[in-house]
């Protein structure tokens, strides 16, 4: 028996396992949906490799040339399950312009079949593979530039985004990167014992991979329009909270003494359900005083807090900690994080900022 059949039929099951796990998983329920779709997708893939490679035969083989079609959905798929996971969309109609790439192969694929025997090998052309490569790789990079695109807008907001950072989207897309590297480097150089089943036999590899990942992934933080607790002024979330509402002076009081006498911004990961749940107010009217009155949304409110407080450690010559532990006493979980906030509101970096007030080194 050919040892890629074993292989194959392995990754074809850890497939399809995988996708009935992610299709129910409630976490990222969208993106998991999509996720379990493209699963089953090269479930079916491989289980149709080792079948034909268990028994092939004229019967077996138009399948065989069908999924062979299959990685044309692969970079999309993937590019999909990016943004479902960075903006909770789940797929719509219009998203059918992603697989155009797979419906104009397959229609040409078709128009091949009804011309050529069962037994010829399924090339439609020398394009196939270049535009294959090109088509895939294309999406996996525009879902890598949507994830930075993410990253960034996440640290703007938040001080804790490097928790949030995406890290095995990347570990995905870098696997499948080095499999279409492969396989282009194959066609072209015909490396020695580099063929078509090892390519799949890393696929199969890489579908174990990402159900490490999949099924671990965290929840991940979404600011679509309309949430109150992260848009500058939003009317549906606002509309109980009236210009004129009596309470709001009580409400910016209660802040301003959570955030002067507590240091309630010093809390990582700090909500704005938490806030309101110490204001004693409901979550609507904080949001309402926090937009209409304190200026900015919700993280930009808290981080105007943490900066200002930082900017009293690092100008304080005996205050001798690094600038790492100031961020993190102020409420930051990273370095990075900290440094882009405290520049966008002083224009300085937090170790310029320091020597210009302290004459202290910047690496202290």
């Amino acid at each position: 028996m050919n040892p890629w059949v074993i292989v194959y039929a392995i990754g074809a099951a850890q497939a399809a396992l995988l996708a009935l796990a992610l299709w129910r998983r409630q976490v990222n329920l969208q993106a998991n949906r999509i996720l379990a779709a493209w699963l089953g997708v090269i479930g079916l893939d491989l289980a149709i490799k080792a079948f034909y490679l268990a028994a092939p035969g004229p019967d077996v083989f138009p399948a065989y040339r069908f999924v062979a079609l299959f990685p044309f959905l692969y970079g999309s798929l993937f590019y999909l399950y990016v943004r479902a996971l960075t903006t909770a969309r789940g797929f719509a109609l219009r998203d059918l312009v992603h697989v155009a790439g797979y419906a104009f192969v397959l229609s040409v694929g078709v128009l091949q079949l009804a011309r050529q025997p069962a037994s010829e090998w399924p090339l439609l052309g020398w394009w196939f593979d270049p535009l294959l490569f090109v088509y895939s790789l294309s999406y996996v990079v525009a879902a890598l530039v949507r994830l930075q695109r993410y990253r960034r807008e996440l640290r703007e907001r938040r001080s804790d985004a490097d928790r949030m950072s995406l890290r095995w989207i990347v570990t995905m897309a870098v696997g499948q990167i080095v499999i279409w590297v492969i396989a282009g480097a194959q066609q072209v150089l015909r490396i020695p014992h580099v063929d078509y089943f090892l390519i799949y036999g890393a696929v199969a590899a890489w579908v174990c991979v990402v159900g490490w990942f999949s099924l671990g992934q965290p929840p991940v933080v979404h600011d679509p329009p309309g949430l109150c607790n992260e848009a500058p002024v939003d009317e549906a979330c606002d509309a109980d909270a009236r210009d004129d509402d009596v309470r709001f002076p009580a409400v910016e009081a209660r802040l301003s003494q959570l955030m002067a006498n507590d240091a309630l911004y010093r809390e990582a990961a700090l909500t704005i359900g938490q806030v309101a749940r110490r204001s004693g107010y409901p979550e609507y009217l904080v949001s309402a005083v926090i937009n209409r009155r304190l200026g900015g949304n919700f993280w930009e409110y808290i981080n105007r807090h943490r900066i200002e407080a930082a900017r009293a450690c690092l100008a304080d010559r005996d205050d001798d900690r690094s600038i790492l532990e100031i961020a993190y006493a102020c409420g930051f979980t990273s370095k990075s994080t900290f440094n882009a906030a405290f520049k966008r509101q002083t224009g300085l970096t937090p170790s310029a900022f320091r020597k210009q007030q302290t004459g202290l080194s910047p690496g202290s």
